[in-house]
């Protein structure tokens, strides 16, 4: 069977430097807000070419706490994308404000051209999603959201080394990452950061996380909790030495699909890095073409089959079919191949020739 992901084969080279590094934080007996966290924030905001990282639970939460850094809450609206993740759109929920969605585009991507409509007196801020590892028209959504005086919160959970013009994610003063297991740069549990340039930002986003604690058992503000723990930044520091390099072979493994599919493959930025969380093509039969490939012991998955507005949990946006029909036709036709660094050539050939068997079956 070939894998979707194989995380085992994927960290093969690096386990025992993982493994010493979790045994030296055991021994040091100290897990919560120590010194590999503030390690890590710098090293990861370096990489990122910004100044400050903060190190949170998961990447839902990053974006939750992004928005209450900027005080977003009840009767505020936030615009974001009708096809990404779940998370995105809950951790609007969260805070109380209300989602706001825009369609995509052919790139997956949302629609620039959609957002200025759905701009209101309530809007608060625009939530980009960086989706499968490409960059949004970063330079389009900051003109609209000076114009309207918005915040730009970047979701960033697939695009850890992703550029645009050379700059990596995030593209402008925030953004928000997460370090679940499958990720570029994956923890071996959950964890997510918060990017930004902002020093005052910075400094608010540390005492949400933590209770709102600038001292011990001393709080300045409401906050919350939720903490990356001292093991997982061991894990991810070590991991992050070879972010590039994974990428890089994710990249390979992209132009080799793109070279030997005979399919509707995906639309790569000129000007943009795509590191490829995900390698997804479109099939009209999609769901006959994961089955056939299923029974030839190919694994694949759909990223993502029902989009937000079509939800059952998100019914209260008060969304119906057909409003934001590119999100909806892509969600019938998508279909995510095996990516992950170890993919093997071999491995390749077998999922290309097989998808190029089936396509050739519908002509």
């Amino acid at each position: 069977m070939i894998p979707l992901a194989d995380i085992n084969r994927q960290d093969k080279e690096i386990k025992s430097e993982i493994e010493l590094e979790i045994k030296r934080v055991l021994e040091s007996g100290w897990f919560i807000l120590g010194k590999e966290l503030e390690n890590f924030e710098k090293e990861f905001a370096e990489y990122c070419g910004k100044k400050f990282g903060v190190g949170v639970g998961n990447g839902t939460d990053a974006i939750f706490l992004a928005l209450k850094s900027f005080n977003i809450g009840i009767d505020d609206e936030v615009i974001s994308v009708a096809n990404t993740a779940i998370p995105t759109i809950s951790a609007i929920v969260a805070t109380g404000a209300k989602p706001v969605l825009v369609d995509c585009g052919e790139d997956y991507l949302i629609d620039v051209e959609k957002i200025e409509e759905k701009i209101t007196p309530k809007t608060k801020a625009i939530i980009p999603v960086h989706l499968y590892g490409q960059v949004c028209d970063m330079k389009k959504i900051f003109e609209i959201a000076k114009k309207y005086n918005l915040e730009v919160i970047e979701d960033c959970a697939q695009a850890h080394g992703a550029e645009l013009e050379g700059k990596k994610t995030p593209i402008g003063k925030i953004g928000c990452f997460s370090f679940y297991p499958s990720k570029n740069l994956g923890a071996y549990g959950d964890g997510g950061m918060i990017i930004t340039d902002d020093e005052k930002l910075n400094e608010k986003l540390k005492l949400l996380r933590n209770y709102g604690q600038a001292g011990v058992y001393s709080s300045t503000i409401a906050g919350y909790n939720s903490r990356l723990d001292e093991i997982q930044c061991a894990i991810l520091r070590t991991k992050l030495k070879h972010l590039d390099k994974g990428n890089e072979q994710r990249i390979k493994i992209a132009e080799e699909y793109n070279r030997k599919l005979n399919c509707e493959k995906p639309k790569i930025k000129q000007n943009a890095k795509h590191i490829f969380h995900l390698y997804v093509i479109r099939n009209k039969e999609r769901n006959h073409l994961a089955e056939y490939l299923k029974q030839k012991g190919i694994t694949t998955k759909i990223h993502y089959p029902i989009p937000i507005h079509l939800q059952k949990g998100f019914e209260f946006l008060g969304n119906v079919v057909g409003d934001f029909p590119n999100s909806e036709k892509l969600s019938e036709e998508i279909l995510s191949l095996p990516m992950f660094p170890g993919l093997t050539s071999e491995e390749i050939e077998m999922v290309c020739k097989e998808i190029n068997e089936f396509v050739k079956s519908q002509n």
